[in-house]
């Protein structure tokens, strides 16, 4: 089962304190993901994917990017894994939610 990209999404209080906090430890923003006024940014420092989110959520989100978010759920589902959030639709973009036996929020994101 491929997972994709692993990111954090974090739950940050002030967008532009953030930015500029991860840019001092030598992350750069994705120009065509997000922006301040928007209140979420993307940031990458090699292969380290950081998101920025203000507002959106509560906590912070693991986050993994699969070619087929599809086939993870079914297999999640196969081995007894509660979903929290499924998927929607046959093919294309889609996301399903879940937790960790400790309560950490796992998403794992399809974009196209």
């Amino acid at each position: 089962m491929e997972l994709g990209q692993f990111s954090v999404s974090l739950a940050v209080k002030d967008i532009v304190k953030s930015k500029a906090f991860y840019e001092t430890l030598g992350f750069e923003t994705h120009p065509e993901c997000g922006s301040i006024e928007d209140k979420w940014l993307i940031l990458q420092k090699g292969t380290t994917v950081i998101g920025l989110f203000e507002g959106m959520f509560e906590n912070n989100i693991l986050t993994f990017n699969p070619t087929d978010v599809r086939a993870v759920e079914k297999h999640l589902k196969e081995n007894q894994i509660a979903i929290d959030t499924p998927t929607t639709g046959e093919s294309g973009p889609a996301h399903c939610i879940l937790k960790d036996p400790d309560g950490n929020v796992i998403m794992f994101d399809q974009h196209f």
